[in-house]
């Protein structure tokens, strides 16, 4: 990692004035060689979840898939005693290098991987008054962007998870890798998991309302039921529009606003919560009588710290986001669409591990991108996704109290196709 006085160099630098080369798909027959560029390497971390696929392959569509890529070298950023990175190394026969510019060239003079794959979940890092972890990513991106620039030539980068705990480093990461012209993509595996149903929002639909029910922690899965969520509400008519408000709430705020009759009463449309608990495959039950609908107290009994995200696009469409610890261990939406009588819904599958083929989805998605030069959705779902979080921990810190979010104007469109697993 920098130090303090390489990082200010570094953030402070200006951007090109005109874009790099990109390398091209490749021919038919060569391999890619890719860098991993990751925070820590152990048993379940992402790194095993993501990397590891590049190593031995993954199931897709009834076979077992061996990528035309090679990992070729790696940067890790900690090794702490369950460290497999050495290990992995060792059996897959690539270096690891004490620096990010030292993985991307294999200890050369210039750029000498095809692919980037970056991974900054996991390690000992400093926590901020909001409860955000402050993960390196945006350093680490700028590690990477640093030898681009320098060599003149760049090459497609993905990156796991929120872009930057930080907005305007986000926002930065986003613009400097279409100054230096290279596919960028980002973001979480529940828009690509399969669903139960296998339902899509339809293109130009009139949405509304939704509502998302996730469990997890703040500043881990939260970003993942708004990534899920955003994945749906993006393909509305007109597209993204960016955000221009949000309130968060916790504890006894929560339970009051679920009493409220609907979202301008401060609550939400009780149907779109129902829909989503009835989609839900983790829903709690009382010992002594399973198989029914959780009443309100038993909720509250169940549900010991519950939070609500309530957000407000530029568009008009309102949406609240449910962490609800105790009563779900499972991810699942529901929209009102204008003209339905009942709600879309769907519930985002996660399989268990040891596959864990959810980040087997992911890693398709960025394969796809490795191999085109063309990433399957915008990146920009993971830039408003990630001032969502920030905005709404803030929101919470500041008295829970609704904040306007002028900086979320994130325009852009969805992907006519959907890239979520079916099969």
């Amino acid at each position: 990692m920098p130090d303090r006085r390489q990082f200010l160099a570094g953030a402070g630098a200006s951007l090109l004035a005109a874009p790099l080369a990109h390398a091209q798909p490749p021919q038919p027959g060569k391999r890619k060689r890719m860098a991993v560029v990751t925070t820590t390497w152990w048993y379940r971390s992402h790194a095993w979840h993501m990397a590891e696929r590049f190593l031995v392959g993954y199931p897709l569509r009834g076979g077992w898939h061996h990528p035309e890529i090679d990992v070729v070298s790696a940067y890790v950023d900690q090794k702490p005693d369950n460290d497999l990175s050495r290990r992995r190394s060792q059996e897959f026969d690539f270096p690891i290098y004490d620096s990010v510019a030292g993985a991307l060239r294999r200890g050369g003079e210039k750029l000498d991987v095809d692919v980037v794959l970056l991974i900054g979940e996991h390690g000992d890092y400093p926590i901020n008054e909001f409860g955000q972890k402050q993960y390196p990513r945006y350093q680490l991106f700028k590690q990477i962007t640093d030898v681009f620039q320098q060599d003149g030539k760049s090459t497609p980068v993905f990156n796991d998870k929120h872009l930057s705990w930080k907005f305007s480093w986000a926002k930065e990461m986003v613009e400097l890798s279409e100054k230096l012209n290279f596919p960028f993509l980002a973001g979480s595996s529940l828009p690509v998991t399969w669903r139960m149903p296998a339902v899509e929002m339809p293109r130009d639909a009139e949405i509304e309302e939704a509502v998302g029910v996730a469990y997890g922690p703040k500043d881990i899965y939260d970003f993942h039921a708004l990534e899920m969520m955003q994945c749906m509400l993006e393909r509305r008519r007109g597209g993204e529009t960016g955000v221009v408000a949000v309130q968060a709430l916790e504890g006894n705020a929560v339970w009051q606003a679920l009493e409220k009759p609907n979202w301008a009463a401060g609550g939400l449309d009780a149907k779109l919560l129902e829909a989503c608990l009835s989609r839900s495959h983790t829903l709690a039950q009382p010992e002594s009588f399973s198989h029914r609908y959780p009443t309100r107290r038993q909720m509250m009994e169940w549900v010991k710290a519950p939070v609500a995200y309530r957000i407000e696009y530029a568009d008009g469409l309102r949406a609240t986001m449910l962490l609800m610890n105790g009563l779900v261990q499972d991810f699942t939406f529901a929209a009102k669409l204008r003209g339905e009588a009942e709600p879309l819904s769907t519930l985002f599958y996660l399989p268990p591990t040891p596959n864990v083929v959810y980040s087997a989805a992911l890693m398709n998605n960025a394969e796809q991108m490795f191999m085109t030069g063309r990433a399957p959705y915008p990146v920009k779902r993971t830039l408003l996704t990630s001032g969502l979080v920030e905005a709404c921990l803030k929101s919470l810190a500041n008295g829970q109290r609704r904040t306007p979010t002028k900086h979320l104007n994130v325009v852009y469109q969805s992907p006519v196709a959907s890239t979520f697993w079916r099969m």
